[in-house]
This record gives C-alpha cells, structure tokens and sequence, in this order.
C-alpha cells in the first residue's frame, strides 16, 4: 500500500508562483510513474503532467506547458510541481498520482490552490 500526501496549496494572486509535493510514507516512490492532475468545481479530473520512475522523461498538458515544472527526488520520496505565473483558472484541487506495472494506481487527498486577487 502506497499512502500519498499533497503540500503546499494555498491562496496566491494572479502571477505568482507555487510550489506543491507529493510525498509517500512507507514504501517509496522509486519504481513508480507519478502524475500531477487538478479538478476544478463542476470540472472533470484534468491531466496536468507526469514523469517517469527515474526522472528521465517528462510531459505536460498543454495548458500548463512553460508555466509548470514536475520534478522529483527519489532519495526523498517525493514528487514536485513547481507552478508560475499562475492564472485564476488554474484554481482547482491538484492531486498526486502514482501508478506501475501491475495495476497498483494510488491517489493522494488533493490541496487546494486558489488563484485570486
């Protein structure tokens, strides 16, 4: 069993930046591919961007492309989205993502970013 934990949401204005983790307790994040996704109210659960177990590949939706970052640190056990120039419509829930071979495929809670003035 793979337990995810999201940081770092929170209230920013138009322009700013932040900086959101998945992290795991018990067995680490090394062998699994781990996706960033978001869902706004009323909105279905939206891909965001996703990198590989070792770090080596990345791809992103292209509503966040240039603007947002995903990155991880496999010591650590933990996954990063950095996120710039952040706009009102990427308010919504993100959520972490980790799945491998084998069908295993597990959710983090969700934390809330607001993009407001």
């Amino acid at each position: 069993q793979l337990q995810l934990v999201e940081s770092g949401g929170g209230l920013v204005q138009p322009g700013g930046s932040l900086r959101l983790s998945c992290a795991t307790s018990g067995r680490g994040l090394h062998d699994y591919g781990v996706g960033w996704f978001r869902q706004a109210p009323g909105k279905e659960r939206e891909p965001l961007a996703c990198i590989s177990s070792s770090g080596a590949s990345t791809n992103y939706a292209d509503s966040v492309k240039g603007r947002f970052t995903i990155s991880r640190d496999n010591a650590k056990n933990t996954v990063n989205l950095q996120m710039n120039s952040l706009k009102p419509e990427d308010t919504a829930v993100y959520y972490c993502n980790a799945a491998r071979r084998g069908g295993y495929n597990y959710w983090g809670q969700g934390t809330q970013v607001t993009v407001s003035s």
